[in-house]
């Protein structure tokens, strides 16, 4: 990500015009800019978006390709595919400082200035004009398309403090300009596009492609230098024709997101995105195997029928999901007094207040939502356990079921309990072993006990009854 906007200025860059010349500065369209510094990071094999994750082979060089060309681009994808992200990482392409005319609101190039100030401090200073310096922090401009977004937020208005300051209606520097000349020499990004209102897209058409603004009735062109970049949800851009054609048109490239295609990379987005759990005197350890299953969970919504898949399953649900079931691991270990702090199966019955919000159940039937999001959830413990635990380790264990008491688990079984049961159950020793190592903690092996047992009852091996806040497996009939 840029750097923020308080930076200090470098004392030794050019501080007049003359000193800028002097320099060998050159000035270079902020597009040129852009594709010499994206060039210069593929030919070091440094990635241009580090922090996103999963589109190595499918995104990125549908993307490189857009900056290399010198191309607007749209990101057309659902929520939650780091669009936004990767379209303020294009900060980073940009040089580090970039000097202006000092006192300019539309970053001014010294050596072409455009606005009425600008040129008119040039004209009469000449060699000796003030520069300022601007960091790239300072050259993204960004605006969340909403209905009611007038053409003045974007381009700009007739200031009526100017004018009743005493100049007239005809001066140029009546003009307020708006966001996008404001972005002048660097990147302007429009969040939601589709939502811009139709005739706020049609004065984006010139900046697009004649690359200046008219501003009311002023016989006044600004041609602009500027990066222009958007995003829409494709149900928008393709269906509801909310994007107008000649707009659509002039976008040089399209680029497709998407949501992660597998399970590892769900959960290394997890890693990086879920808060970190953290209280004085307690150790927190997530176990692969429940971070596959909160990845899980996801992968399957995507796929299922009674998840609306027009409003996308975001990567957030995952996120969500991870630090929701850390926090009921948390609760349930302070309370009973516990240092370390391991989610189990039984922390899964948290999620639905962190998953209902995020995805839309489609169902006629009342009351229907808590059996899908149960559904949802048995499946993704069942897949996982199918995949980490291998069949023939889990023959000895249904056998060790036969003629005993059921086994209970639950939010107030201690961890120790657990261990204790290896020691009644050997055969349990080798399904565990399989998901957490030898070593594993007290927790940990707390943690695998419960995926195996759920395991084998959701493959229809063990019964389960739920008896108040535990539940109870034993050998089938």
């Amino acid at each position: 990500m840029a750097e923020p906007t308080d930076v200090r200025t470098p004392s030794d860059l050019p501080s007049t015009l003359a000193e800028l010349r002097a320099s060998g500065w050159r000035s270079v369209p902020v597009k040129h800019e852009i594709r010499a510094n994206a060039a210069a990071r593929i030919r070091a094999g440094i990635p241009l978006f580090p922090h996103v994750l999963g589109y190595e082979d499918t995104v990125f060089p549908q993307l490189e390709n857009a900056l290399l060309a010198g191309h607007d681009v749209i990101f057309l994808g659902e929520r939650g595919q780091a669009k936004t992200r990767m379209i303020r990482s294009l900060v980073d392409l940009l040089d580090e400082w970039m000097p202006v005319v000092e006192g300019s609101e539309i970053n001014d190039d010294p050596y072409a200035p455009v606005s009425a100030h600008a040129r008119a401090l040039v004209a009469e200073m000449g060699e000796e004009t003030p520069i300022a310096w601007v960091h790239r922090s300072a050259r993204f401009g960004e605006k969340l398309a909403t209905p009611d977004t007038a053409i003045a937020d974007l381009i700009g208005e007739v200031d009526p403090i100017r004018v009743a300051e005493g100049r007239y209606l005809s001066d140029e520097l009546t003009l307020h300009y708006g966001l996008v000349p404001r972005t002048n020499r660097g990147i302007f990004a429009i969040n939601e596009l589709p939502d811009l209102a139709e005739r706020i897209q049609v004065g984006l058409l010139n900046v697009l492609e004649e690359r200046d603004i008219q501003i009311r009735g002023y016989k006044i062109q600004l041609p602009l230098d500027l990066l222009l970049v958007a995003s829409a949800n494709p149900e928008d851009y393709t269906n509801r024709g909310r994007l107008i054609t000649p707009l659509k048109d002039r976008f040089g490239s399209q680029v497709r997101t998407h949501y992660p295609l597998d399970v590892e990379t769900e959960v290394a987005i997890i890693d990086q995105e879920a808060e970190p759990f953290s209280v004085d005197g307690v150790t927190v350890r997530v176990p692969e195997h429940m971070s596959d299953i909160i990845a899980t969970i996801s992968q399957l919504a995507r796929q299922s029928p009674h998840i609306s898949q027009r409003s996308g399953v975001s990567v957030r649900l995952s996120v969500s999901n991870q630090e929701t079931m850390v926090a009921n691991a948390a609760r349930r270990a302070l309370a009973a007094g516990e240092d370390e702090v391991v989610p189990r199966v039984c922390d899964l019955e948290a999620l639905p207040a962190s998953t209902a919000g995020k995805i839309e159940i489609e169902t006629l039937e009342e009351g229907r939502d808590e059996q899908v999001l149960d559904h949802l959830i048995r499946s993704a413990v069942l897949t996982v356990f199918r995949e980490r635990v291998r069949a023939e380790s889990l023959v000895r264990v249904i056998e060790a079921f036969e003629g005993r008491d059921p086994v209970e688990t639950g939010e107030d079984v201690a961890a120790a309990d657990y261990v204790t049961l290896l020691t009644e159950i050997p055969a349990l020793g080798a399904p565990v072993d399989q998901l957490v190592g030898e070593q594993a903690s007290a927790g940990v092996i707390a943690s695998a006990v419960e995926l195996v047992l759920e395991g084998l009852h959701l493959s229809k091996r063990l019964n389960k009854d739920a008896v108040g806040g535990r539940s109870q497996y034993r050998a089938r009939a």
